[in-house]
Protein backbone atom coordinates (compact mmCIF):
# COMPACT_ATOMS: atom_id res chain seq x y z
CA UNK A 1 0.00 0.00 0.00
CA UNK A 2 1.26 3.48 -0.85
CA UNK A 3 2.08 5.59 2.18
CA UNK A 4 0.80 9.17 2.08
CA UNK A 5 3.84 10.61 3.87
CA UNK A 6 6.14 8.99 1.32
CA UNK A 7 4.01 10.29 -1.53
CA UNK A 8 4.35 13.78 -0.07
CA UNK A 9 8.12 13.31 -0.03
CA UNK A 10 8.18 12.23 -3.67
CA UNK A 11 5.96 15.16 -4.66
CA UNK A 12 8.26 17.53 -2.80
CA UNK A 13 11.35 16.14 -4.55
CA UNK A 14 9.60 16.57 -7.90
CA UNK A 15 8.53 20.12 -7.05
CA UNK A 16 11.84 21.32 -5.60
CA UNK A 17 14.31 19.33 -7.67
CA UNK A 18 16.54 17.88 -4.96
CA UNK A 19 16.56 15.96 -1.69
CA UNK A 20 18.00 18.96 0.12
CA UNK A 21 15.32 21.37 -1.09
CA UNK A 22 12.56 18.84 -0.42
CA UNK A 23 13.88 18.30 3.10
CA UNK A 24 13.85 22.06 3.72
CA UNK A 25 10.30 22.39 2.40
CA UNK A 26 9.01 19.50 4.49
CA UNK A 27 11.16 20.39 7.51
CA UNK A 28 12.72 16.92 7.42
CA UNK A 29 16.37 15.90 7.52
CA UNK A 30 17.98 14.75 4.30
CA UNK A 31 18.42 11.17 5.57
CA UNK A 32 14.70 11.08 6.41
CA UNK A 33 13.78 12.10 2.86
CA UNK A 34 16.18 9.50 1.41
CA UNK A 35 14.72 6.85 3.72
CA UNK A 36 11.16 7.59 2.63
CA UNK A 37 12.16 7.46 -1.04
CA UNK A 38 13.86 4.10 -0.52
CA UNK A 39 10.82 2.69 1.30
CA UNK A 40 8.52 3.97 -1.46
CA UNK A 41 10.66 2.24 -4.08
CA UNK A 42 10.49 -0.96 -2.05
CA UNK A 43 6.70 -0.69 -1.77
CA UNK A 44 6.19 -0.04 -5.50
CA UNK A 45 8.91 -2.31 -6.85
CA UNK A 46 9.95 0.51 -9.18
CA UNK A 47 13.07 2.63 -9.44
CA UNK A 48 11.75 6.14 -8.79
CA UNK A 49 14.93 8.23 -8.55
CA UNK A 50 18.42 7.98 -9.99
CA UNK A 51 21.64 9.70 -9.10
CA UNK A 52 23.01 12.27 -11.54
CA UNK A 53 26.38 13.64 -10.47
CA UNK A 54 25.91 14.90 -6.93
CA UNK A 55 22.14 15.18 -7.26
CA UNK A 56 19.16 13.04 -8.24
CA UNK A 57 16.40 13.12 -10.80
CA UNK A 58 13.15 11.25 -11.17
CA UNK A 59 12.93 8.27 -13.49
CA UNK A 60 9.96 8.09 -15.88
CA UNK A 61 8.24 5.87 -13.31
CA UNK A 62 9.02 8.41 -10.62
CA UNK A 63 7.58 11.24 -12.72
CA UNK A 64 4.33 9.32 -13.26
CA UNK A 65 3.93 8.55 -9.57
CA UNK A 66 4.89 12.11 -8.57
CA UNK A 67 2.12 13.54 -10.77
CA UNK A 68 -0.39 11.17 -9.23
CA UNK A 69 0.98 11.91 -5.77
CA UNK A 70 0.21 15.62 -6.20
CA UNK A 71 -3.37 14.80 -7.15
CA UNK A 72 -3.79 12.30 -4.29
CA UNK A 73 -2.42 14.77 -1.75
CA UNK A 74 -4.75 17.44 -3.05
CA UNK A 75 -7.74 15.14 -2.61
CA UNK A 76 -6.67 14.15 0.90
CA UNK A 77 -6.24 17.79 1.86
CA UNK A 78 -9.70 18.48 0.44
CA UNK A 79 -11.10 15.65 2.56
CA UNK A 80 -9.51 17.24 5.64
CA UNK A 81 -11.30 20.45 4.78
CA UNK A 82 -14.58 18.59 4.32
CA UNK A 83 -14.31 17.14 7.80
CA UNK A 84 -14.28 20.71 9.08
CA UNK A 85 -18.04 20.64 8.39
CA UNK A 86 -18.39 18.44 11.46
CA UNK A 87 -16.91 21.15 13.64
CA UNK A 88 -18.84 24.03 12.13
CA UNK A 89 -16.14 25.26 9.71
CA UNK A 90 -13.91 26.27 12.57
CA UNK A 91 -10.96 25.37 10.36
CA UNK A 92 -10.20 24.55 6.77
CA UNK A 93 -8.57 25.93 3.67
CA UNK A 94 -9.64 26.87 0.17
CA UNK A 95 -7.13 27.43 -2.62
CA UNK A 96 -8.28 29.56 -5.55
CA UNK A 97 -6.76 30.06 -8.98
CA UNK A 98 -8.19 32.93 -11.02
CA UNK A 99 -7.32 35.49 -13.68
CA UNK A 100 -6.28 38.98 -12.58
CA UNK A 101 -9.51 40.94 -13.02
CA UNK A 102 -11.52 38.28 -11.21
CA UNK A 103 -9.05 38.44 -8.33
CA UNK A 104 -9.26 42.22 -8.18
CA UNK A 105 -13.03 42.63 -8.62
CA UNK A 106 -14.90 39.45 -7.70
CA UNK A 107 -12.80 37.79 -5.03
CA UNK A 108 -12.13 40.59 -2.48
CA UNK A 109 -15.77 41.15 -1.39
CA UNK A 110 -16.38 37.39 -1.28
CA UNK A 111 -13.19 36.88 0.72
CA UNK A 112 -14.24 39.59 3.16
CA UNK A 113 -17.61 37.89 3.64
CA UNK A 114 -15.88 34.55 4.17
CA UNK A 115 -13.64 36.07 6.82
CA UNK A 116 -16.63 37.59 8.64
CA UNK A 117 -18.59 34.33 8.62
CA UNK A 118 -15.71 31.89 9.10
CA UNK A 119 -12.70 33.79 10.50
CA UNK A 120 -10.51 30.70 10.91
CA UNK A 121 -10.67 29.55 7.31
CA UNK A 122 -7.50 29.96 5.26
CA UNK A 123 -7.77 31.47 1.77
CA UNK A 124 -4.92 31.03 -0.73
CA UNK A 125 -5.08 32.99 -4.01
CA UNK A 126 -3.11 32.44 -7.21
CA UNK A 127 -3.14 34.78 -10.23
CA UNK A 128 -3.13 32.35 -13.17
CA UNK A 129 -4.48 32.04 -16.70
CA UNK A 130 -7.59 29.83 -17.00
CA UNK A 131 -5.62 27.10 -18.79
CA UNK A 132 -3.13 26.97 -15.92
CA UNK A 133 -5.94 27.03 -13.36
CA UNK A 134 -7.62 24.07 -15.06
CA UNK A 135 -4.44 22.01 -14.90
CA UNK A 136 -3.87 22.98 -11.26
CA UNK A 137 -7.45 22.00 -10.42
CA UNK A 138 -7.00 18.57 -11.95
CA UNK A 139 -3.69 18.10 -10.15
CA UNK A 140 -5.25 18.91 -6.78
CA UNK A 141 -3.10 22.03 -6.38
CA UNK A 142 -6.16 24.29 -6.04
CA UNK A 143 -9.75 23.70 -4.91
CA UNK A 144 -11.59 26.29 -7.01
CA UNK A 145 -10.87 27.92 -10.37
CA UNK A 146 -12.47 31.04 -11.80
CA UNK A 147 -12.43 30.72 -15.58
CA UNK A 148 -13.78 32.45 -18.65
CA UNK A 149 -14.95 31.18 -22.02
CA UNK A 150 -16.15 32.98 -25.15
CA UNK A 151 -18.51 30.21 -26.25
CA UNK A 152 -21.44 28.35 -24.72
CA UNK A 153 -20.02 24.87 -25.16
CA UNK A 154 -18.50 23.66 -21.93
CA UNK A 155 -15.98 20.85 -22.44
CA UNK A 156 -16.79 17.36 -21.19
CA UNK A 157 -13.58 17.32 -19.17
CA UNK A 158 -14.77 16.08 -15.79
CA UNK A 159 -14.83 19.53 -14.20
CA UNK A 160 -18.03 20.85 -12.62
CA UNK A 161 -18.94 24.36 -13.80
CA UNK A 162 -21.14 27.00 -12.17
CA UNK A 163 -22.02 30.00 -14.33
CA UNK A 164 -21.24 33.16 -12.39
CA UNK A 165 -21.87 36.05 -14.79
CA UNK A 166 -21.59 37.31 -18.36
CA UNK A 167 -18.82 39.85 -18.85
CA UNK A 168 -19.30 42.17 -21.86
CA UNK A 169 -16.30 43.04 -24.03
CA UNK A 170 -15.60 46.71 -24.84
CA UNK A 171 -13.75 48.51 -27.60
CA UNK A 172 -11.26 51.01 -26.13
CA UNK A 173 -10.46 54.06 -28.25
CA UNK A 174 -10.51 57.87 -28.09
CA UNK A 175 -14.20 58.08 -29.13
CA UNK A 176 -17.39 56.31 -28.10
CA UNK A 177 -19.92 54.55 -30.31
CA UNK A 178 -17.39 52.99 -32.66
CA UNK A 179 -17.28 49.50 -34.13
CA UNK A 180 -14.47 47.06 -34.74
CA UNK A 181 -14.68 47.49 -38.51
CA UNK A 182 -14.11 51.22 -38.19
CA UNK A 183 -10.64 50.33 -36.92
CA UNK A 184 -9.66 47.79 -39.56
CA UNK A 185 -6.77 50.09 -40.53
CA UNK A 186 -5.87 51.28 -37.02
CA UNK A 187 -2.92 50.26 -34.91
CA UNK A 188 -3.96 47.66 -32.36
CA UNK A 189 -2.70 46.80 -28.88
CA UNK A 190 -2.80 43.08 -28.12
CA UNK A 191 -1.72 40.68 -25.44
CA UNK A 192 1.12 38.20 -25.83
CA UNK A 193 0.92 35.48 -28.48
CA UNK A 194 -0.77 33.13 -26.01
CA UNK A 195 -3.29 35.76 -24.84
CA UNK A 196 -4.39 37.50 -28.04
CA UNK A 197 -6.45 34.70 -29.59
CA UNK A 198 -9.78 36.20 -28.52
CA UNK A 199 -8.90 39.60 -30.02
CA UNK A 200 -7.82 37.98 -33.30
CA UNK A 201 -11.05 36.00 -33.38
CA UNK A 202 -13.20 39.09 -32.70
CA UNK A 203 -11.52 40.96 -35.57
CA UNK A 204 -11.71 37.96 -37.89
CA UNK A 205 -15.45 37.74 -37.20
CA UNK A 206 -15.65 41.43 -38.14
CA UNK A 207 -13.91 40.70 -41.45
CA UNK A 208 -10.32 41.86 -40.99
CA UNK A 209 -6.95 41.01 -39.48
CA UNK A 210 -5.74 43.62 -36.96
CA UNK A 211 -2.45 45.45 -37.41
CA UNK A 212 -0.86 44.68 -34.04
CA UNK A 213 1.57 47.49 -33.31
CA UNK A 214 2.01 47.03 -29.54
CA UNK A 215 2.06 44.02 -27.26
CA UNK A 216 1.22 44.07 -23.56
CA UNK A 217 -0.81 41.94 -21.13
CA UNK A 218 -1.02 44.80 -18.63
CA UNK A 219 -4.38 46.59 -18.65
CA UNK A 220 -2.77 49.79 -17.34
CA UNK A 221 -0.24 49.84 -20.17
CA UNK A 222 -2.90 49.08 -22.76
CA UNK A 223 -5.13 51.91 -21.57
CA UNK A 224 -2.19 54.33 -21.39
CA UNK A 225 -1.39 53.60 -25.04
CA UNK A 226 -5.04 54.12 -26.01
CA UNK A 227 -5.21 57.39 -24.04
CA UNK A 228 -2.10 58.59 -25.87
CA UNK A 229 -3.80 57.93 -29.21
CA UNK A 230 -1.32 55.23 -30.20
CA UNK A 231 -3.83 52.49 -30.86
CA UNK A 232 -7.05 50.73 -29.94
CA UNK A 233 -7.82 47.49 -28.15
CA UNK A 234 -10.60 45.43 -26.63
CA UNK A 235 -11.04 44.75 -22.93
CA UNK A 236 -13.60 42.87 -20.83
CA UNK A 237 -15.81 44.74 -18.38
CA UNK A 238 -14.21 43.21 -15.29
CA UNK A 239 -10.84 44.60 -16.34
CA UNK A 240 -12.39 48.05 -16.80
CA UNK A 241 -13.94 47.83 -13.35
CA UNK A 242 -10.50 47.22 -11.87
CA UNK A 243 -8.89 50.11 -13.80
CA UNK A 244 -10.30 52.78 -16.14
CA UNK A 245 -7.94 55.53 -17.23
CA UNK A 246 -9.25 59.03 -17.89
CA UNK A 247 -9.34 59.77 -21.61
CA UNK A 248 -10.10 56.19 -22.61
CA UNK A 249 -13.56 55.86 -24.17
CA UNK A 250 -15.37 52.54 -24.13
CA UNK A 251 -17.99 51.08 -26.43
CA UNK A 252 -19.72 47.86 -25.43
CA UNK A 253 -19.53 45.27 -28.21
CA UNK A 254 -22.00 42.45 -28.92
CA UNK A 255 -19.44 40.03 -27.45
CA UNK A 256 -19.46 38.48 -23.99
CA UNK A 257 -17.18 36.16 -22.13
CA UNK A 258 -18.84 33.82 -19.67
CA UNK A 259 -17.34 33.59 -16.21
CA UNK A 260 -17.52 30.22 -14.47
CA UNK A 261 -16.54 28.73 -11.15
CA UNK A 262 -15.02 25.28 -11.63
CA UNK A 263 -14.34 22.44 -9.21
CA UNK A 264 -13.09 18.91 -9.71
CA UNK A 265 -14.18 15.63 -8.24
CA UNK A 266 -17.46 14.18 -7.11
CA UNK A 267 -19.86 16.46 -5.22
CA UNK A 268 -20.31 17.73 -2.63
CA UNK A 269 -17.49 20.27 -2.59
CA UNK A 270 -15.45 20.55 0.62
CA UNK A 271 -17.18 22.90 3.09
CA UNK A 272 -14.60 25.66 2.82
CA UNK A 273 -14.84 25.61 -0.99
CA UNK A 274 -18.64 25.54 -0.83
CA UNK A 275 -18.62 28.51 1.54
CA UNK A 276 -16.52 30.58 -0.86
CA UNK A 277 -18.67 29.59 -3.84
CA UNK A 278 -21.74 30.74 -1.91
CA UNK A 279 -20.04 34.06 -1.15
CA UNK A 280 -19.07 34.55 -4.81
CA UNK A 281 -22.56 33.75 -6.06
Amino acid sequence: MLDLVRLRVLAAVAAHGSVTAAADALQYTQPTVSHHLARLEAATGAKLVQRVGRGIRLTPEGEVLARRAVEIIGRVDAADAELAELVGLRSGRVRVGAFSSALSVLVPPAAAELRREHPNLELELSDVHPNVATRALRAGEIDLAILFRYDDDLPADGLRYTHLLDDPVHLLSRRTGETLTEHRDSAWIAGCVNCRQELLQHCENAGFTPNIAYTSDDIIVKQALVAAGLGVTTMPGLALRSHHLEGVQTTELPIVRRIYLATYGEPPDPPATAALIEALC
